[in-house]
């Protein structure tokens, strides 16, 4: 359903001054409570080229209640951090030592990064992150079966690297059953959330993990989960035509401005041109729609308060020190 975007109604940031030990990150701004429980707050930034583009009405709140919807329906496959929601944007979670190795778990030969397996299985590869896959394939194809592909985790802002299981063990980056933890868990909830997609006439084609450990040295999932930012879903209704006429599949297109921005600039050198608000609104909708097919439930944007940040602010008030 296409609505009016208020363009107004937007949260570039989320600086609370009266919150301690502020974190602020690409697209969420994160606070450390004394009592081990961190507040992630997401914002409604939308970033590409290691840089932040613009700021999108509502994307923050989609990307926590989809990531909300699915939390709660993998409780039972794998434990999580969430603590608790004290507003649409906002998740009060455990804080966890965050694992130093991303998993990827992927369905279909796919992607345009250097990690992506499409990426390397052009180029020759046929032999990456310590699976084999078969000649013959082409872009876009269903794989034999899912396949983790761990890349190790670049805290300090350098690149990922794709890793084996091997060489998570030799670098001991993960110990044995760390692995056999995350790999069975990461597994499963591909399964879940395959079944829960294809159900809802999408594909979930693959999608990044990010896990941690709680004070008691308990594996927990973080972050987020199956939201349209870190996973990639295709309708299912055009995939056969597509993959027939070689063409890419259809899928909720976020790229909108990054094509815009990167066709008129050099962006990882030039200034960033002003994004027209028509995009601006294009993009949300296609972040609200991403979400209503990914849950089956109607978007209610949240619009109390004067703006998104006065609201956040009084939401989040029990936890200011007194």
């Amino acid at each position: 359903m296409t609505r009016q975007i208020d363009l107004a109604r937007v949260l570039p940031h989320a600086r609370i001054a009266e919150l301690p030990n502020p974190y602020f990150g690409k697209v969420r701004d994160c606070y450390d409570l004394p009592n081990c429980t961190r507040i992630l707050i997401s914002s409604d930034r939308i970033s590409a080229f290691d840089r932040i583009l613009a700021a999108i009405p509502y994307k923050g709140q989609v990307l926590t209640q989809t990531a909300r919807f699915w939390f709660d329906r993998t409780a039972d496959i794998c434990p999580n951090h969430v603590l608790g929601y004290p507003d649409p944007n906002v998740v009060i979670g455990k804080h966890l030592t965050i694992l130093p190795v991303e998993i990827v778990v992927r369905g279909y030969l796919a992607g345009t990064t250097s990690t992506s397996v499409l990426t390397q299985y052009k180029q020759g590869a046929r032999v990456m992150y310590g699976h084999s896959l078969p000649d013959g394939l082409r872009d876009n194809a269903p794989l034999p079966h899912a396949i983790i592909t761990p890349t190790s985790k670049a805290f300090d802002g350098g690149h990922d690297e794709p890793l084996t299981p091997a060489q998570i063990l030799d670098q001991k980056l993960l110990t044995a059953a760390q692995w056999e933890a995350v790999s069975g868990y990461a597994l499963a909830l591909f399964e879940r959330g395959q079944k829960m997609a294809a159900e809802r006439g999408l594909i979930l084609v693959d999608t990044k993990y990010e896990f941690g450990l709680d004070a008691d040295g308990q594996i927990l999932i973080a972050d987020e989960i199956h939201t349209p930012d870190s996973s990639r879903y295709w309708l299912a209704n055009g995939y056969d035509a597509a993959f027939a006429a070689g063409s890419r599949p259809p899928s909720f297109d976020k790229d909108v401005i990054r094509a815009w921005v990167g066709a008129r600039c050099d962006p990882y050198t030039d200034p960033i041109p002003e994004i027209p608000p028509e995009m601006i609104a294009q993009t949300a909708q296609i972040y609200i729609d991403a979400y209503e097919a990914i849950t089956g439930q109607t978007f209610l944007p949240d619009n109390a308060g004067p703006t998104t940040l006065d609201r956040i602010r009084a939401n989040l008030s029990p936890y200011f020190p007194a």
